[in-house]
């Protein structure tokens, strides 16, 4: 391990461009803890389970957790990242349009927290490296289809499972336990989803830090994924969690609909349950759009009101995601290989 990062840093070292790419994946992995892994937790903050800062710290360190054991015994997510998008030109060349899409994801995640909507790190990724890849030699032939088709699997998956598991689980629990029982019992619930908030989105991240240390290289070769790529991955995107995302455990967990303990719960669970189906079946699915559905599916079964404007607002967003940050990534990707050549 020691000798394969020390290695890697003397690349680094070497490539300016490199060492850029590096920070900017790591910057993203910051963002998505700070923005996106709130959604986690979102459930347990707003029913008084847990206070906020209890609440990130736990999912700091489930997330931590998550990315590393499900790196280390799948890593399917990661390859999917790893092998979404080619990049025609020379190594250099396709670092810059790396580099590019990655400040696509930074931009588009700060404009989300600002405004306190919760939007896809994971489709922001997926989006801006593809609007990258569009804008390098080859175009459209350096994308691959066969990932493109899980990612959009998953996204279906995420929204509709989401919803019915969500909504199955408040049935199923609507005449179990008690209000304390229930608010303890989210506590876990929270800390799974972190877990495998972890599993998902710690992958992707990792995927795409492989690419950028690859494409420096030469370009992608064997995947496989060393295990302190995984730890610094995991320790930053724990870090972000820390930083934590009010405004946007506002909007999930109290904005949308009215949240009880036990809808909670079964909110908790049902995400739980679309994110660690689709992990084990390698498909890269959103932790928002998962917890999300969950959310309304459970509220909706526990008669809560939904506010459809919130809804509106949330569903837009998820809308813009790709051709927002494709258009992004293409865009920047165009002015970064200026500067390149």
């Amino acid at each position: 391990m020691s000798e394969s990062f020390c290695s890697f840093l003397s690349c680094a070292a070497q490539d300016p461009v490199l060492a850029l790419t590096v920070l900017l994946t790591l910057a993203v992995v910051l963002v998505n803890g700070w923005t996106d892994a709130p959604n986690a937790i979102a459930t347990v903050v707003s029913t008084g389970g847990l206070t906020f800062r209890r609440a990130a710290w736990l999912a700091a360190g489930c997330n931590l957790l998550g990315t590393l054991v499900m790196t280390g015994v799948s890593p399917a997510v990661a390859e999917t990242l790893y092998s979404i998008a080619g990049f025609g030109g020379s190594g250099r060349q396709a670092l810059s349009a790396l580099c590019a899409a990655l400040c696509a994801i930074v931009l588009w995640a700060v404009l989300a927290w600002r405004f306190g909507v919760p939007t896809s790190e994971s489709h922001a990724l997926v989006a801006g490296v593809t609007g990258a890849a569009l804008a390098m030699p080859g175009g459209a032939a350096n994308l691959n289809a066969g990932a493109w088709v899980r990612v959009l699997l998953g996204l279906l998956l995420s929204v509709l499972l989401g919803w019915l598991c969500g909504a199955g689980w408040s049935r199923l629990l609507s005449r179990r336990g008690r209000r304390r029982s229930f608010r303890r019992a989210q506590i876990a619930g929270s800390a799974a989803m972190a877990f495998l908030h972890g599993a998902q989105d710690g992958q992707k991240f990792i995927g795409i830090f492989l690419l950028g240390t690859a494409l420096a290289g030469g370009g992608p070769g064997r995947f496989a994924v060393p295990l302190w790529p995984a730890l610094l991955c995991a320790g930053v995107m724990a870090l972000g969690t820390r930083i934590g995302g009010r405004r946007i455990i506002e909007t999930v967990g109290r904005d949308m609909t009215a949240l009880s303990p036990r809808s909670g719960f079964a909110a908790d669970l049902g995400g739980g349950c679309v994110l660690l189906l689709c992990t084990l079946l390698g498909l890269p699915v959103s932790t928002t759009h998962a917890k999300t559905a969950a959310i309304l599916g459970a509220g909706r079964e526990d008669g809560g009101w939904v506010d459809r404007t919130v809804v509106r607002s949330v569903g837009t967003a998820w809308l813009l995601t790709f051709p927002c940050c494709g258009g992004l990534g293409f865009l920047l990707a165009r002015v970064f290989l200026l500067f390149s050549l």
